[in-house]
């Protein structure tokens, strides 16, 4: 009995076997069949449930990340209210992470001075939130 085998790579060949071991090949690849097929037919893959690199819904709160985006954007519209150096001075020191004593010696100035300066734009933002 002859029976053709299929590479990975997609090259196929037939190979001359014995009757015995050919009826058992062709029954192996029956059951395969058969089981691939009922599994698919009954159950939903995990690739059907896959939404943007996520298997499953988030467990966030809906409401909560409204709130948040909400919030968000009343931030950065208060930060549009800032002076370009305000805004500059506020990105340095809470998003870069840079000590007020390095930005006021850089800036040849006191340390109270950009103090100063950065409670002028809190405050600022503040009455902008409120």
């Amino acid at each position: 009995m002859r029976v053709r085998y299929e590479f990975v790579n997609g090259e196929f060949e037939e190979i001359e076997v014995d009757d015995s071991l050919g009826a058992l090949l062709v029954d192996c690849d029956r059951q395969e069949y058969n089981n691939n097929h009922k599994e698919t037919r009954r159950h939903v893959s995990l690739e059907g449930m896959d939404y943007e690199g996520a298997l499953f819904a988030s467990p966030a709160d809906p409401a909560a990340e409204v709130l948040k985006r909400e919030e968000l954007a009343r931030l950065l519209r208060a930060m549009e209210a800032l002076s370009p150096d305000q805004r500059e001075l506020i990105r340095r020191i809470y998003f870069e992470n840079q000590r007020i004593v390095d930005i006021a010696r850089e800036q040849g100035v006191t340390k109270q001075s950009i103090h100063e300066r950065l409670s002028r734009a809190l405050n600022k933002i503040k009455k902008f939130l409120e």
